[in-house]
Parts: structure tokens; sequence; C-alpha cells
């Protein structure tokens, strides 16, 4: 009869470490379930995947081919890789990260295929202007907000962004402009985490210097027509 009490309790411990457990790993995100479903034959929940990341997956290849038509062909390729090759993926990150590596390569392929007399690649050793961080930011004085509209400001960020190098330009792209954390920028792009931060911090620095020399020209000139993605973009 003593060993009854005993059984209780081990059953009771048992049930509470089950549930620690349980919580632990927390519920599947609604991604997840999504990727799950397709991974069963559910092509609804695929289309609801593409639904969901087609626009974002768009304008990344956009910043990196700078072209529409190879940016719409960058994002049906993705998907349809994706697609093929979901039984591979391990569900061991978002399948977001995973569909922006996959879009990456494909944009990096059009520019590969576009000048084919240099590879294009987010391995290489990438340089700024005389192999140094810029030394000198121009003062942007008066700001830039209490001159330009919105839009105008939007059109010149766009265009000066398309002048960075493409290592610098879609690590920056991923960042800041889509929000993904360093760690997912990093896994999404297969570079280090440190890697990531070293690009970053110099395509900010790099972004910084071209809009202040755009600016100083518009003010100085009153130039309308000023180019602020002026400078080698194929660093």
């Amino acid at each position: 009869m003593a060993l009854v009490p005993r059984l209780s309790r081990k059953y009771c411990i048992v049930g509470t470490m089950g549930a620690i457990q349980n919580k632990l790993e927390g519920p599947v995100s609604e991604e997840l379930q999504l990727v799950q479903a397709a991974k069963k034959g559910d092509d609804s929940a695929f289309e609801e995947l593409v639904r969901r990341y087609d626009r974002n997956v768009f304008r990344i290849a956009q910043h990196i081919t700078q072209n529409r038509e190879d940016a719409e062909d960058v994002v049906q390729e993705a998907f349809l890789k994706a697609y093929g090759n979901l039984s591979k993926f391990q569900e061991q990150s978002k399948f977001y990260t995973w569909l922006v590596r996959i879009a990456v390569n494909e944009a990096l392929m059009k520019l590969r295929r576009r000048k084919p007399e240099r590879t294009v690649s987010l391995d290489e050793d990438i340089k700024t202007e005389d192999d140094s961080l810029p030394r000198e930011i121009a003062d942007w004085s008066p700001n830039p907000e209490q001159q330009y509209t919105q839009a105008e400001l939007r059109e010149i960020l766009s265009k000066t962004i398309q002048g960075l190098p493409p290592g610098f330009r879609t690590v920056f792209v991923l960042r800041d402009v889509e929000g993904l954390s360093t760690e997912e920028t990093a896994a999404a792009l297969e570079l280090s985490v440190p890697a990531v931060k070293s690009r970053l911090l110099r395509a900010r620095l790099q972004l910084r210097e071209r809009l202040g020399k755009y600016f100083q020209r518009r003010e100085n000139g009153n130039d309308k027509s000023g180019d602020a993605s002026s400078g080698d973009g194929n660093q």
C-alpha cells in the first residue's frame, strides 16, 4: 500500500516535467503550421505563404537587380525552388529567412549573367573608396526634411541605396529596409554575424557620405537634377 503514494508522486513529477517541457518549447508558429501543411500536400497553405511574402521578396530582388522584370523573375524562381525543395527545409530557422536566402542567390545569379566579366559574390572582400571607412561625413545643414517632401526623400534614398556595392546593398536592404535581425540577415546570406555587422556599418557610412555630398551639391548649386547614387556601385 505504501507504493501507491510513491507512484502517485512519481507520475505527478513526470506530468509536471512534461508540462514544463511543453511550455519551454512553446506553440508552433502560424508560419511553421503553414509550412508543415504545405509539406503534406496542402497547396493552399503554400499559396498563403506566397501571399505573405511575395511583396517583401520582390522589394529585396529589385534592390539587388535594380530591374523590375528581373525582380519579378527572381520572385517566381524563388517560390518555385522553395516549393520544389520544401521537404529539405529542416524548420530550424524561419521559412522567410530560408526563402530570402533562395531569392538573394537567384538575384545574384541575374547580376552574374548581366555582368559576365565580373563575378558578383557576397563572400568577397568588399572595399570602400580608398579601402577605408569614410573619414569625414558631410554635415546635413539645413535639415533635408525641412527642404524636401517625404516622397522626394524616399526617391533620393532609393537612388542612393542603388549606388552601393551589391554586398553592402544587400545587407543594408535586409537589415535596415526589410527589418530582419542581424542573426536572420546572417542566416539568409550565409555570412557570419560579425561580417554582417561590418558590412552594415560600412553601408550606413557610405550611404550617409553619399547623401551628404548630394545635399551639399544641391544646396550650393541648387541643382535639382543631381544623382545621389553617383559612384561605382559595382565594387
